[in-house]
């Protein structure tokens, strides 16, 4: 079996045993009438409860943690939310009608939200910013005139753009997924490796363009960079 399906497959198989288990949460809570504030059985408890291993219900309570519907408080335990009822079973319904992100949807994200970083950097990028984008694009340009892989300066580059914004929720986003479009991107478009010289240019003028506090022309610069994105997506 080709392996990016099995992998995919995989993925799927984990995301509705978590989807599961989320669901049999909720339904819990709803039993046993528990409002914000409230505190959840033990992890072990609903493992054995939902016949399930404490790997995959801490799986389910991080991710229902991630959407603000629990939280979780070290050496006390897990409990509701204080987001009222009514939006939790809205926000609980969403969350397992969600799809698993594919690469379509995480390059129109990284689109958006590194645009307005790139221009936010501009603006209040500190010297300590400056150096680290500085660092990674010589960094990147280095092992690209070596011909060697250079994915990961590739991703720091962009990641130090998103810290030097001053938004840690895009800081936050961006470290999520950046890796994978990265890596995906150079997987599926071979001419990829071809363009080493373009990417060095494209970063150098992006680095200017912040250096000089410019956000406008970072933004260009930046949407410049995205050219084979923007045609993967049909944006262009």
């Amino acid at each position: 079996m080709n392996l990016d399906l099995l992998s995919k497959n995989e993925n799927q198989e984990t995301t509705n045993r978590v989807n599961k288990l989320i669901g049999q949460i909720s339904d819990l809570i709803s039993e046993k009438h528990l409002k914000p504030g409230d505190k959840l059985p033990a992890e072990r408890v609903l493992a054995e409860k939902f016949g399930v291993s404490r790997r995959s219900v801490r799986v389910a309570i991080l991710k229902l943690e991630s959407y603000g519907i629990l939280k979780s408080i070290p050496q006390s335990g897990t409990f509701v939310a204080n987001i009222g009822a009514i939006a939790m079973n809205g926000m609980i319904e969403d969350i397992l009608s969600l799809g698993s992100p594919n690469f379509k949807s995480l390059v129109e994200t990284r689109i958006l939200l590194e645009l307005k970083a790139v221009s936010l950097a501009a603006v209040r990028r500190t010297k300590d910013d400056l150096k680290r984008i500085e660092d990674a694009l010589n960094a990147h340009k280095s092992k690209l005139l070596l011909g060697e892989d250079a994915v990961q300066e590739d991703l720091l580059f962009h990641l130090a753009i998103a810290k030097a914004s001053g938004n840690v929720t895009i800081n936050q986003i961006m470290i999520g997924i950046t890796p994978q479009i990265i890596l995906d991107f150079k997987k599926y478009h071979t001419a990829y490796a071809n363009l080493d010289e373009l990417r060095i240019k494209e970063h150098a003028e992006i680095f200017e363009a912040i250096k000089n506090q410019n956000p406008q022309l970072a933004k260009s610069k930046m949407k410049i960079h995205f050219k084979l994105l923007y045609e993967y997506c049909g944006a262009m």
